[in-house]
């Protein structure tokens, strides 16, 4: 009697604390499963210049394992014993454990040249796979495992998702103000390893707690419960997809225009996290009403924003904040349809199913499908689409005020359509009728919300699929971006162009509309009066020829800037670009004024390195869209390119950039590798595409008197570093560059 007694007592005090032990082992493992994403593509990165691709199929991959994860803990509750499930993931753990610290594995070789993207997710399989995968399904297997301590909130552990998003949430948060510009990455990797330990001993805990409650059962031997019907599924299915596609989408379209980093990556993840946490109960914390009507507002502004050049700031913030309402929008329905507690794990399974399909739609199909970024405007469409101001609304009132609003839609862009190709009226009239239609939707100028929210994905789609004729426009797409040719000025140039920035420009056509037939002339930044012609200009010429090297191919218009003995080698880690630029039907600048230039495909800081060969002029041009590839501004950077130059040979950066003050990070690297160093900011106000654009430039060399050329009364100077900490492959501070940039504008 007396050990039954005991007994139950046992199981009593295991009861009492099940409840801030599971919370604090959800809280935790969240916390590592969120840490380890940023840490880990911050240390691939460098292997393929930066892009923002590589966020991309990072969050495809941590996906697909999430999902495993899931099965994994809906088996092991489902056809194992408390005791033999608790034994097994404990058995997982310390076999990870053993495999620690994360880093990079070698054996897969260097990034190919095409099909970078399944090479990629081959390293994270191998890199980081096991621990993710150890991590990833803690979160419902630990509430199926509360679910039978018989606590008296055993029968509703929803609760514990709260936790488990808020330790993903600070995790996100923390990272990039704290983890990212305080410890480099092998410290990193150490911490995630300390953390996992005491996660595996918080583990151990929470299945002691559950097995000393006597719940040594089956999930079978529970009571039976309906089982999930396939509506049910399709329906969780769905409402996970959508959100999941756009979170890639936004992300890219964020990370492509300002820069390649957590920093940037982590907050719209943070926020569909965040969503999770204030819909995912069963009183919201945001007013449902309200999240339902700002909706159609914020879709138009979106629209607006493709017509107007809104502050950077405002435009991030209008995308986030449409990606944050109509993630709530959907995730409020994902819990109003939840199933009950003893479904749990089925469905965070068919949850988890449908975020991997979205993450493979926008991340892995889109780039193959589409050659422009269409998934994004497709996806608002679907947003809008299935609001509930459509999605509740009874046929009459679809007939009555949807369809009509429909066809005035349709009209209209038929009508921009014909315009565009009929050449009777002027090229900007569409663009024009095309503000005023998403500013009457964005001001609600229409009586009725219904209206609104059926013209906004209308025009999302028409537009998005009448891109090309109506900015008379062509796109190619590959791993590494959209790349936009258009016809600017009424024709008179041929432009090549990546989100923001302008890789090449050549006139095509006189101001009178004939074909252009003078010499080829690079234009806006490559212009012969620029700041990069002047870098050429001012390097002595040599009788037997300069070794020109040039990081980013673009157009090729630099090549047409030097002497006619230059040797050229191009490093270039697109092959898309090669296309491009040698294609003579676009651009002529290779073909006339460097037609044998070498081309070398693959990142410069892999290529550079296997180039033994030094170079008179070493021009680093590797900015997209103000993107920067963080890589190729570090120590470990700087002294390879170092490594390349000829005794007075000369190194350029290009680092015009919008957002980012970099010109001390430079300043601060050029002191820590010895190098003399120069700059010049050519602060034109003209943008037309025949005068130099604005530029931000900076030259070095092993020696001051290689510099000699380059004179304060030629605007060249010395940059101050203003104590920057120097940028390694470990460690960079892009919040402080932004802070900079922004503190000198004001």
């Amino acid at each position: 009697m007396q050990s039954v007694v005991t007994a139950s007592s046992s199981s009593n005090a295991a009861r009492s604390m099940a409840k801030p032990a599971f919370t604090l082992t959800v809280f935790v493992s969240a916390f590592l499963l969120f840490s380890i994403q940023p840490m880990f593509t911050k240390m691939i990165l460098p292997q393929l210049g930066g892009t923002p691709a590589v966020w991309s199929v990072a969050m495809v991959f941590f996906q697909g394992l999430l999902l495993l994860g899931y099965l994994y803990a809906h088996l092991s509750t489902t056809y194992l014993s408390t005791r033999a499930a608790v034994g097994l993931h404990l058995l997982l753990l310390i076999a990870t454990f053993v495999a620690l610290p994360i880093s990079v594995t070698s054996g897969l070789g260097k990034p190919p040249v095409e099909g970078q993207m399944f090479w990629l997710i081959g390293v994270f399989g191998l890199s980081v796979g096991l621990p993710f995968f150890a991590v990833s399904g803690n979160g419902p297997l630990l509430q199926a495992w509360f679910a039978r301590t018989g606590h008296p909130q055993a029968g509703n552990p929803y609760f514990l998702y709260a936790a488990s998003n808020l330790g993903s949430f600070a995790a996100l948060l923390l990272y990039p103000v704290l983890f990212e510009i305080t410890l480099r990455l092998p410290q990193q990797a150490f911490a995630w390893s300390a953390g996992f330990a005491a996660l595996v001993a918080l583990i151990a805990t929470s299945g002691s707690i559950t097995v000393l409650t006597g719940a040594n059962t089956t999930r079978q031997s529970e009571v039976a419960a309906a089982p999930l019907l396939p509506s049910q599924i399709l329906k969780y299915v769905g409402l996970s997809f959508v959100p999941s596609a756009l979170l890639v989408a936004v992300t890219s379209h964020i990370s492509t225009d300002v820069a390649s980093a957590p920093f940037i990556w982590i907050v719209p993840l943070a926020l569909f996290l965040l969503t999770f946490v204030l819909i995912f109960r069963d009183e919201p914390l945001i007013p449902r009403k309200l999240v339902n009507g700002s909706v159609p507002i914020l879709a138009g502004l979106i629209l607006l924003s493709k017509f107007f050049v809104f502050n950077f700031l405002l435009a991030i913030s209008v995308h986030l904040l449409f990606f944050f309402a109509a993630a709530l929008m959907f995730h409020d329905r994902l819990y109003a349809t939840r199933p009950e507690a003893s479904r749990l794990t089925n469905f965070y399974l068919w949850m988890s199913f449908g975020g991997v399909l979205g993450g493979i739609f926008a991340g892995l199909l889109a780039p193959y499908l589409f050659s422009s970024i269409l998934e994004y405007p497709i996806l608002v469409s679907v947003v809008m689409l299935v609001h509930p101001a459509i999605r509740l609304a009874r046929p009459r009132q679809l007939k009555a005020q949807a369809l009509p609003a429909a066809l005035i839609a349709l009209a209209i862009l038929a009508v921009v359509y014909v315009m565009q190709h009929s050449g009777l009226l002027k090229s900007e009239l569409p663009l024009h009728i095309l503000i005023v239609l998403c500013s009457f939707m964005v001001i609600g100028a229409y009586h009725h919300n219904l209206v609104r929210a059926l013209l906004i994905p209308t025009t999302f789609v028409l537009l998005a699929f009448n891109a090309d004729a109506i900015f008379g426009s062509s796109f190619q797409r590959s791993f590494f971006g959209v790349y936009r040719i258009s016809l600017n000025e009424n024709g008179q140039f041929r432009v090549l162009s990546h989100g923001t920035t302008v890789h090449g420009a050549e006139r095509v056509a006189n101001a009178d509309g004939s074909p252009y037939e003078g010499p080829v002339v690079p234009l806006t930044y490559y212009h012969p009066d620029g700041v990069l012609a002047e870098t050429l200009h001012l390097l002595p010429a040599n009788p037997a020829g300069r070794d020109i090297a040039i990081v980013g191919l673009g157009a090729g218009a630099q090549a047409c800037n030097g002497l006619a003995t230059d040797r050229v080698t191009y490093f270039e880690i697109d092959a898309l670009v090669e296309k491009i630029a040698r294609n003579p039907k676009l651009f002529d600048f290779i073909e006339k004024c460097s037609p044998d230039a070498k081309v070398i495909l693959g990142d410069a800081r892999l290529t550079l390195g296997d180039a033994p060969k030094t170079y008179d002029y070493l021009l680093l041009d590797a900015f997209s869209s103000d993107s920067i590839p963080v890589h190729l501004l570090t120590r470990e950077a700087f002294r390879l390119y170092a490594s390349r130059l000829s005794d007075n040979g000369l190194l350029v950066l290009h680092i015009s950039n919008r957002h980012m003050e970099l010109e001390s990070v430079v300043a601060a690297l050029a002191k820590d590798s010895g190098l003399a160093i120069k700059g010049r900011i050519l602060a034109n106000n003209s943008v037309a595409l025949a005068d130099p654009y604005p530029s931000s430039v900076m030259v070095l060399a092993k020696s001051p008197d290689t510099l000699a050329a380059f004179t304060a009364d030629k605007g060249w100077n010395a940059p101050d570093s203003h104590d920057v900490a120097v940028w390694t492959d470990d460690y960079s501070n892009i919040p402080a560059a932004i802070w900079r940039k922004y503190k000198n504008a004001n």
